[in-house]
């Protein structure tokens, strides 16, 4: 990826409501050539979308797990993710490598709750899990793109 592009990409993942017009400001590019490249980074998927960041403490979902997931069988097919899509309060599914195969990042309104999404998954998926709450996050959703 070309240096300004990188850098349009960094701005917009700090700020995904940046106007073009500050985007030109930062990259040096006139409006209408920073359009022209947001737009062809998102044909190419490079931005695949823009969101909100919700202070996840403010909202009913204020306890934040992350929950090892392991098969019992590792043997069997390795359809975990498909059949625990269904269950909401898994923000995130990632394949790991060691001892677990998953880890999930889940979001939660208390320790019950909690508990009872142990339980969905423990019977949805066949897997061992190990769990652990997060007390705090001191940040989140930072961007791993930089211009250098």
């Amino acid at each position: 990826m070309e240096p300004l592009d990188r850098r349009i990409v960094q701005l917009l993942a700090e700020d995904g409501r940046m106007s073009f017009t500050d985007l030109g400001k930062q990259t040096g590019l006139s409006t209408s050539a920073v359009h022209q490249r947001v737009r062809r980074l998102e044909e190419r998927g490079v931005i695949r979308g823009y969101r909100a960041q919700v202070d996840h403490s403010e909202t009913e979902l204020a306890l934040t797990a992350l929950i090892s997931v392991t098969p019992f069988d590792p043997a069997a097919p390795d359809d975990v993710p498909d059949r625990l899509r269904h269950l909401h309060q898994i923000v995130s599914c990632y394949s790991v490598a060691g001892e677990e195969s998953y880890v999930l990042l889940v979001r939660v309104a208390s320790p019950l709750a909690l508990e009872d999404l142990l339980a969905r998954i423990r019977a949805a998926s066949n897997v061992t899990t190990r769990t652990t709450v997060v007390l705090s996050t001191p940040w989140e959703d930072r961007s791993a793109i930089t211009d250098t």
